[in-house]
């Protein structure tokens, strides 16, 4: 049996070191890291992130670490989870300040909310349509904080929704490729969960 070896990309997009706590907590073995080197020897990938998608996809750029990630997750199929702005980068372009060429690991495109308020920030439970990664969580209530929503081209990946002005992809999977639009590091015993059930997921 593989020991895990979680990597948390550190790209400099803030709220790395909750995601870290959590896995402490959950005893899963994870590093915070940029290095290509470390990245190379993940069995799990986590890619956390709060703020623009322009300044996200310019940062993982930067630091020269598209292509490995590409390699890592589209052709190893290296099980990976994208948190929030790690989710939204995950398609082919957004819309935040303009217009940006994503990953584009996801058919579709990250759009602003439809809602007369935002950001969304707090509290607000998902509507699940797929156990997957939600198996076996206390509650449905999550930790949002965010103005852009991923839209994917293939509904069939969303596995789980919420709504907040309008219905939205809370959660979505696409092969080896995990993403959540709440913060589970920040989401008590049900974002454990999810992550515990992300981990479980095999290298």
């Amino acid at each position: 049996m593989t020991t895990t070896n979680a990597i948390i990309i550190d790209y400099e997009m803030g709220n790395v070191a909750s995601v870290a706590k959590a896995l402490d907590k959950l005893a899963i073995k994870n590093k915070l890291s940029n290095r290509k080197s470390d990245i190379k020897k993940a069995t799990h990938l986590i890619l956390p992130g709060v703020g623009a998608f322009g300044d996200g996809i310019k940062n993982l750029t930067k630091l020269g670490l598209v292509d490995i990630l590409n390699k890592k997750v589209v052709q190893d199929k290296t099980p990976f989870l994208g948190i929030c702005l790690g989710m939204q980068l995950l398609a082919e372009k957004g819309h935040e300040f303009g217009e940006h060429a994503g990953l584009g690991w996801i058919k579709g495109e990250t759009i602003k909310l439809n809602s007369p308020t935002l950001p969304h920030i707090g509290w607000n439970d998902i509507k699940i349509l797929k156990d997957d990664i939600l198996k076996n969580i206390p509650d449905k209530n999550f930790y949002f904080v965010h103005s852009y929503v991923l839209k994917p081209a293939d509904k069939k990946i969303i596995i789980a929704t919420c709504k907040y002005g309008v219905e939205f992809p809370a959660v979505i999977r696409h092969k080896n490729i995990f993403a959540t639009q709440f913060h589970p590091e920040k989401s008590q015993l049900s974002g454990l969960k999810v992550i515990d059930n992300f981990i479980k997921q095999n290298a």
